[in-house]
């Protein structure tokens, strides 16, 4: 497995991500030949390499040929030039995902259809070939998995078609909904909408770099200069450096003091229903003495938003702590086993030599009412019946 980590120490543009993973070393010659099939005109693609800011990188620019329009695009229209195309199937379909995720988050802000979003700027040649490229050129690495650190988006005002806006501008900021963001001293725009809708599409975790053995490093320089830090994008390609499954998750937590037991309890429901991977309350004494609790949802980090607007609805909670942690997980199946109160499955998780096996719950539950015994007793017939089974655990 390939995995590539995208150090967004500077944020990140569509032209960044595919100078990178160039710098990395992905196949110049695919790439141009994969852009050029789009059959699209008006423009002179640039790769070369540069000094930026005192470090070795490479730049991705898109001319745009002076004279010739570049018109305000449909997403329909997008969608046919990228079919158009001789890709990969794999690189297409991702590339028309990252422009629906962009379309949905400008129509939200603009208040209308996906099919109605004039893309303005993002629809234009340069992102197109932003997109595309950076799928491209993933393909052409042969990355399995994308992991992101928090991004910075930057601060100030940006000029766009609508007039001057916020940093971040308004769809960089809906792309951004439940994806950790870094703090930065940085003015300007760090992260662009393209940027923001290349990573959060693809990369399946947000968080410290992952336990790897890492192959090759790039820089993606960017087109202005940072004031404090080197406008460059950095990206990590190798090898995950143990068998162990790794991903990052989000823990959220809050004081409650001013909530009965029966609310507790449903906030906690309601979460596990809406794919937490765990929710949970511990007592405590809080200030003046009162007793309450730390109310905490663990979830992925795309479910954050989710969790966090749970939180607000179903408890009085004034705030919530958020954190990005690794977790090392075991690697996991479900067997299933015959028991006398029928067929039960079991969780096993394997590590190092290591077994944990576990039966299903809501199994045994079932088992138990059906047949009327305690459920201890299915509970214990289920592992025996495992631990009887033959063949390696």
């Amino acid at each position: 497995m390939t995995v590539a980590y995208f150090d967004c120490f500077s944020g990140a543009g569509g032209d960044m991500i595919v100078a990178s993973l160039i710098d990395a070393g992905a196949d110049e010659g695919a790439l141009r030949e994969g852009l050029s099939s789009l059959g699209v005109g008006g423009y002179t693609l640039k790769i070369e390499k540069i000094r930026k800011q005192g470090f070795a990188a490479t730049r991705f620019l898109v001319e745009l040929d002076s004279g010739i329009p570049q018109p305000h695009r449909h997403l329909a229209d997008v969608v046919d030039i990228i079919r158009s195309g001789h890709l990969p199937d794999g690189v297409r379909e991702k590339s028309i995902q990252v422009f629906e995720r962009l379309a949905k988050a400008e129509a939200k802000v603009h208040g209308t259809s996906i099919d109605k979003v004039h893309f303005h700027e993002v629809g234009a040649i340069d992102a197109i070939v932003d997109v595309v490229g950076a799928v491209l050129a993933l393909q052409t690495l042969g990355v399995d998995r994308i992991v992101c650190s928090p991004i910075p988006v930057g601060s100030g005002t940006v000029r766009c078609a609508h007039g001057i806006m916020p940093i971040p501008a308004p769809a960089t900021a809906e792309l951004l909904l439940g994806v950790p963001l870094a703090e930065t001293d940085e003015t300007g725009e760090l992260t662009t909408p393209t940027g923001a809708a290349v990573l959060t599409t693809l990369a399946g975790d947000f968080g410290p770099l992952p336990a790897m053995c890492v192959s090759a490093i790039g820089h993606g320089a960017g087109t202005r200069d940072g004031a404090s830090v080197p406008n460059l994008l950095r990206v990590f390609l190798g090898e995950p450096s143990d068998t162990d499954d790794v991903d990052s998750v989000v823990v959220l937590e809050t004081n409650i003091d001013d909530a009965s037991g029966e609310i507790i309890g449903f906030a906690i429901e309601r979460a596990l229903q809406m794919g937490a991977l765990d929710a949970y309350a511990v007592p405590i004494q809080m200030k003046k003495s009162r007793p309450g609790c730390v109310l905490t949802v663990i979830c992925e980090s795309a479910r954050v938003s989710a969790m966090e607007r749970l939180l607000f609805r179903e408890t009085p909670t004034l705030g919530i702590r958020r954190r990005t942690m690794q977790r090392t997980k075991l690697k996991r199946r479900i067997e299933t086993v015959d028991t006398a109160f029928g067929e039960i499955r079991i969780k096993v998780g394997q590590r190092e030599g290591t077994t944990a096996a576990s039966p299903e719950y809501e199994d045994c539950r079932a088992a138990a009412v059906k047949h009327d015994v305690a459920l201890r007793e299915v509970i214990e017939a289920a592992r025996a019946a495992w631990a009887r089974k033959p063949g390696p655990s």
